[in-house]
């Protein structure tokens, strides 16, 4: 495990500039963190190329973008793709012929997780196959890249693929009894985890959170060399999660959303940047904030840490705090004030059945019926304080986190020298109070 590395000076200004490249690995579906990573290239006048994940045929055919989906997609990255499928994962290969994991699990009820197994081998020969296919298109992408960007520009590969949930009807009510679940449909992380099933979703993760960035950073090997014989330079960022210090009782301290069971994968991810930087390669895990997307949904708690976020910008930079904060008054229902909605989340976050569990020599911690129950009933409370629960002070928020971590990833990774770094509440705030940041309030 890396030591805890919060970001507590902001990073000197990066050298990037027009003819430089972003390449997003990973492709760009809705509103998340990586759109504050394309927003801070385009600011700074680089050039974005983006990847696909591809589709799948109705046969199960992984195939690139047809030209409208092709199109579909540029449009909303506002630049070219390169179509070669990076899908990752291995739920859908049949190794020698044997039917997929997605196929097994097809017929499959929840009420029967404990009792599904995978003859030994199984899983080890079907991830093979996923990585064999993945790596092979990805160095087709890397011979794109070549071709595509100058010997002299700098370069960002930012890792942003994620997930690993493998493609079958049957996780979906499960997951949520393991992520939402409360009375009789509770069910505890922890044997969920150490069952087989548990054991393919911690091998899908790894697969696909953590293990493509190895892939990637062993791939662009070329890109690198050229890079340093042309005196220009090559990033490798990645998004992580090992838990946010925000303000709990006062004052900063690291906290998580439990039960995090990717969180394993995410540890994994730093392993790999921890490798990379040993060979001199400068790969970095940015371990960002919680935030509310349409993938966080199935986290139902992991917003409650957002809302110390505004305090912390209240607190140090009152008068620029002001817009933000008229915005997430406006989306109250009528009765409820900012400040009840504010004090409820911090009784939450500073209550010790919460606050006391946290250890982050421990992290990710599993799941207790009574910290799930104080959990989700403390979310619905917030909600419910609100005038539309599709517009929530959670979304500004978030748009926020996802612009500054963003800008901080780019300019960090031009010199950084860790290979994890954590992007705090306090570090989103020091950031937006310099005149580096003084536009991300508005």
């Amino acid at each position: 495990m890396v030591d805890y590395c919060p970001m507590t000076i902001l990073p000197a200004a990066a050298g990037y500039k027009a003819g430089d490249v972003l390449v997003l690995v990973g492709e760009l579906f809705g509103r998340g963190y990586a759109n504050g990573l394309l927003e801070e290239a385009k600011r700074l006048g680089m050039t974005v190329l983006g990847t696909t994940v591809g589709r799948r045929n109705s046969d199960g055919t992984l195939r690139p973008l047809t030209a409208e989906e092709l199109a579909e997609a540029e449009a909303l990255l506002g630049s070219r793709i390169i179509n070669i499928p990076l899908e990752a994962g291995f739920d859908m290969e049949s190794p020698n012929g044997a039917p997929s994991v997605a196929e097994r699990l097809k017929k499959a009820k929840p009420d029967e997780w404990e009792s599904i197994s995978f003859e030994p081998g199984f899983l080890e020969q079907a991830c093979a196959a996923g990585t064999a296919r993945f790596c092979a298109n990805l160095q087709q992408v890397m011979t794109e890249l070549e071709r595509l960007i100058p010997a002299s520009a700098n370069i960002i590969l930012a890792h942003t693929m994620a997930g690993g949930i493998p493609r079958a009807r049957f996780f979906m009510p499960l997951l949520n009894r393991v992520f939402k679940g409360s009375g009789d449909k509770y069910l505890p992380s922890e044997p969920f985890w150490n069952s087989a099933i548990g054991q393919l979703c911690d091998a899908s993760f790894n697969e696909v959170t953590a293990d493509t960035f190895k892939y990637l950073i062993d791939a662009s090997a070329g890109l690198r060399k050229r890079a340093e014989q042309a005196g220009s330079r090559v990033a490798c960022t990645a998004y992580g999660y090992h838990g946010t210090g925000i303000l709990v009782n006062g004052s900063y301290q690291w906290q998580s959303y439990t039960p995090y069971l990717q969180g394993f994968a995410k540890m994994r991810l730093e392993d790999h940047a921890v490798a990379a930087r040993k060979q001199g390669i400068n790969a970095t895990v940015f371990n960002c904030p919680e935030i509310l997307t349409n993938s966080s949904a199935l986290f139902l708690g992991v917003e409650l840490s957002l809302y110390p976020l505004l305090t912390a910008l209240q607190q140090v930079a009152p008068e620029q705090a002001v817009p933000l904060t008229e915005r997430c008054k406006a989306l109250l229902a009528d009765g409820c004030s900012l400040e009840s909605l504010m004090t409820t989340a911090a009784d939450y976050l500073g209550a010790p059945l919460i606050n006391d569990a946290l250890e982050f020599k421990s992290w990710p911690q599993h799941s207790t019926r009574e910290q799930m129950e104080l959990m989700l009933a403390t979310s619905a409370k917030l909600m419910e304080m609100h005038r539309d629960q599709k517009q929530l002070i959670c979304a500004e928020l978030s748009r926020l986190v996802f612009r500054s971590t963003g800008r901080l990833m780019v300019q960090a990774s031009w010199s950084s020298t860790e290979a994890a770094v954590w992007l705090n509440h306090d570090t989103i705030a020091a950031l937006v109070t310099d005149q580096r940041g003084a536009d991300l309030l508005d």
